[in-house]
């Protein structure tokens, strides 16, 4: 066993000798006398040096001497011996170059206490006096006290679970001195008997404490795995979990593939969502947003919350492989609001659309969106090379005389479907990107607004604004 020392005893000691401390005593002119209080008894060796080694010196008085006589076990106070307390503790951050506490969480840590041992204390408290009236001040302060016990405390460690005590007065004995009394000169002592119960505890077990930010639950998948009958589990490759960044459908669904099973459940804290609109996020809960503080969520998370430095992070509806973020910070007027400073080297890149006559480094881009039943293309977006997102369909393959503002050099009508991308090559619109035929994740940005869209499939939607539901974000507050 590893050697420590705790000077758990000798705190006991030291809150009996303070316990003793600060009483006086009042001579025949009205002087107050503080008692000096030492440990330990008076022994034929300490009363010769206190005397210089003379028997022309008397010990000076008055003086109070207190001194452990006996400890035993407290069989009556045992209990199991293996039990375990577990306490989680959360500390106030503190800033070590300014020398104070912060207002936020620092570190968190799980303290295991095991069970201390009992022991009874017994003590003898000695009151050395010249005179009687001397000895009946002194007692007069102390007895009073005791009725019948008096509650220390040895330390204020907040999860010291043996720091309280009471100390009880057993008994009291009036005078060393013998009857008659005769000539003798020595100084009258009267003893007073305390007894209390402690406890002798262990080393405790300190650990940082973790906190589960996010869940991923494993589903077994019958398909990939047999049932062996006679050992009663499926064969080992059924759990190799090796977990693949996670995914999520637009309804809110949401599941993390590994290389084996592809049945796997994300979630996060108390499986909330998050809302996006630019650089705002706020929480959703059933249905409703901006209902519920950041600091919540914050201070369930471990680590210490910085502002612009604790970042989150995205990952997008149908993504597998890419995350977005940035740093936060809570916004002071309105702590539903969480401000983010987007990285936009995180945002995905822009997908490659070819087209006749654009110039090729721009094939990721668009430079307008418009409704072409509400607006009609000027001569500006008709430039060369120009394209254009589609908030509507153009003309219908029935129709033998459309728009004429969508028509070719030549008059030839242009039809086009919503959500379509369109090219102009100097004579006529071309479709560079047909939304009817194409599924797969396409990533464009606006160059006139600076803003990149995205599609999933079936709709244009903004790349990093929306609902990023329960397993699709998370945060790391140490950034």
């Amino acid at each position: 066993m590893q050697h420590f020392y705790d000077g758990q005893v000798r705190r006991y000691v030291t809150q009996m000798v303070r316990l003793m401390s600060n009483f006086s005593v009042k001579d025949g002119k009205g002087k107050l006398t503080q008692i000096p209080v030492t440990y330990g008894d008076l022994t034929r060796q300490v009363a010769n040096i206190i005397r210089d080694n003379t028997e022309n010196k008397i010990p000076s008085a008055p003086r109070i001497a207190v001194h452990v006589t006996g400890m035993e076990i407290d069989r009556e106070r045992t209990a199991d011996a293996s039990y375990v307390s577990k306490v989680n503790i959360r500390e106030r951050a503190y800033d070590e170059a300014g020398k104070e506490y912060l207002n936020f969480e620092g570190k968190n840590y799980t303290v295991e206490r095991l069970m201390p041992t009992p022991y009874k204390l017994t003590f003898n408290c000695d009151i050395w006096s010249t005179n009687t009236d001397m000895k009946l001040q002194i007692l007069e302060q102390i007895l009073v006290l005791f009725n019948p016990s008096l509650e220390v405390q040895t330390t204020d460690n907040y999860i010291d679970w043996t720091s309280l005590t009471h100390v009880m007065l057993d008994s009291v004995t009036w005078s060393s001195r013998s009857v008659p009394v005769g000539v003798d000169s020595e100084i009258d002592v009267s003893t007073l008997t305390f007894t209390t119960p402690i406890y002798i505890s262990p080393p405790v077990k300190v650990k940082r404490l973790g906190v589960i930010t996010n869940i991923i639950t494993s589903i077994f998948d019958e398909e990939r795995g047999t049932l062996d009958l006679g050992l009663s589990m499926p064969e080992l490759n059924a759990y190799d979990d090796s977990i693949v960044r996670g995914v999520a459908d637009k309804d809110g669904n949401r599941n993390v593939e590994t290389t084996s099973v592809q049945h796997v459940v994300g979630t996060n804290y108390q499986d909330y969502g998050v809302y996006v609109t630019g650089t705002l996020a706020q929480i959703e809960s059933k249905g409703m947003v901006g209902t519920t503080s950041w600091r919540q969520i914050l201070e369930s998370h471990p680590g210490q919350y910085q502002d612009d430095i604790s970042r989150i992070f995205f990952t997008k509806l149908n993504e597998t492989t890419h995350e977005i973020t940035g740093t936060i910070s809570v916004n002071s007027m309105d702590e539903t609001q969480l401000i983010i400073n987007w990285d936009t080297d995180t945002f995905p890149s822009n997908s490659v659309i070819s087209g006749p006559v654009r110039n090729n480094n721009q094939w990721t881009t668009i430079d307008y969106i418009i409704d072409p039943q509400k607006t009609v293309p000027t001569n500006v977006m008709k430039g060369l090379g120009g394209r254009i997102l589609l908030l509507n369909d153009i003309g219908d393959a029935s129709n033998t005389d459309g728009p004429d503002a969508w028509k070719s050099a030549g008059g030839v009508d242009f039809v086009a479907k919503r959500n379509d991308i369109v090219e102009w090559d100097g004579t006529k619109f071309v479709v560079v990107f047909e939304a009817a035929t194409s599924k797969e994740v396409t990533y464009v940005t606006n160059l006139k607004t600076g803003i990149q869209y995205r599609w999933d499939g079936e709709e244009w939607l903004l790349s990093v604004e929306g609902l990023y539901p329960g397993g699709t974000w998370r945060i790391a507050l140490n950034g």
